[in-house]
């Protein structure tokens, strides 16, 4: 045989052995590497989707309890009967807003009516001042229940101080200076609006019916805005001031509520900011008891504000002798409407008079009133150097 033919012989029974060798490492159970890499692959294949599948179970049954919830939150479901005056302010936004909504047990999830609002552009609805909500309204009535017929959140506004003792002539014309409205469209509000306030016993067309109920304090306007609405959140703080708790006292002192802040417009008009309490006994002492002054008050405060344009700066015995229904020189009792808008000090006075016998007082060069119980005693001091004159 030629060596080329051995050669191939060899080489073919090489191959034999080698395959004879595998089949036989089959039939012990024994595997090559590459199928025992193959089964490991598929394994762990199957167990990172069985693990898949497991989380979008769980995360899918706890999306739905949570959207659940967020559901029963935005359209109000579910919720105990609660009802809360949310007070907005030029310095608030939605989030802001959100948070006394959540505060006042209005909405559960702060961040999810934050991201509602932004999308529903709450803050050119929202208006600033005062909004009675409650838990039957759902985050779009909620919103719309914070609308203010005179502007938005983004609108121009103001901030007014009103000042304690002005009258509303002097009231409107401070708001007519920054740009609320004109003079003329806040004087016909004043005059003529239905404000629907049971304390307004004043005939329409004239702004004196509101005389006393514009409570003094700090208000932000919108700047053109509504002249109702602008004098009607000054009504309304004064009703709300005059809570339970005062209207008791009103009713107990024996006065209407139209003659308490009557009497507390002339005690905020007199007073050096220290004595209310005393200017409010020497007017009860006048009002109850004949005295020395026969009923008569004797407020000059009360006349300057009858003479109205009339007045020139300085009162004068000929502006005394006019008369007018606020001559308290001239007329017993008090003058027919409040003379100005108390603060809360005020009308406190005119509900809890000092008990005192004065009937008379005067202003000292020291800058405070001194009180006097007899005439004589009066007379004597005006007569003295310490008189302010």
């Amino acid at each position: 045989m030629s060596e080329e033919r051995q050669f191939d012989t060899a080489r073919y029974d090489t191959r034999r052995v080698r395959e004879e060798s595998a089949h036989a490492a089959a039939a012990d159970g024994h595997t090559t590497p590459r199928r025992r890499t193959r089964r490991r692959k598929r394994f762990r294949f199957l167990k990172r989707f069985v693990a898949w599948l497991l989380f979008v179970v769980i995360a899918s049954l706890a999306l739905s309890g949570v959207g659940w919830l967020l559901a029963n939150d935005f359209a109000a479901l579910n919720k105990e009967p609660l009802t809360a005056t949310v007070t907005i302010t030029k310095d608030d936004d939605i989030n802001t807003i959100a948070d006394k909504l959540s505060d006042e047990g209005l909405i559960e999830y702060k961040w999810f009516f934050k991201l509602f609002g932004k999308i529903a552009h709450a803050e050119d609805k929202i208006g600033i001042g005062e909004h009675d909500l409650n838990t039957q309204m759902d985050y779009n009535a909620l919103i719309n229940g914070m609308r203010s017929s005179s502007g938005a959140l983004t609108s121009e506004t103001v901030r007014i101080v009103i000042p304690e003792g002005y009258t509303v002539r002097q009231i409107i014309a401070l708001m007519a200076k920054y740009g609320v409205n004109t003079e003329e469209e806040l004087l016909d509000a004043a005059a003529n609006y239905n404000f629907g306030y049971a304390f307004i016993t004043g005939e329409t067309g004239d702004v004196s019916r509101l005389e006393g109920f514009l409570f003094p304090d700090t208000y932000e306007f919108y700047v053109n805005g509504k002249p109702s609405t602008a004098l009607g959140r000054m009504l309304t703080n004064f009703d709300n001031k005059m809570d339970e708790g005062m209207m008791d006292l009103v009713e107990a002192s024996g006065y209407s509520l139209g003659e308490i802040i009557t009497i507390a417009s002339l005690i905020e008009k007199e007073t050096d900011g220290h004595d209310r309490a005393n200017i409010a006994s020497v007017i009860y002492n006048r009002l109850n008891h004949v005295g020395e002054t026969y009923h008569l008050l004797q407020i000059d405060a009360s006349q300057i504000y009858g003479l109205g344009e009339r007045y020139t700066g300085k009162l004068t015995q000929s502006d005394l002798n006019i008369d007018t229904p606020y001559n308290t020189h001239l007329h017993q009792g008090l003058p027919p409407t409040p003379i100005a808008n108390p603060g809360i000090a005020s009308i406190k006075a005119a509900l809890e008079p000092a008990q005192t016998g004065y009937y008379f007082y005067a202003l000292g060069t020291d800058g405070v009133h001194h009180f006097f119980d007899t005439y004589a005693k009066f007379l004597n001091f005006v007569n003295s150097n310490q008189y302010a004159g």
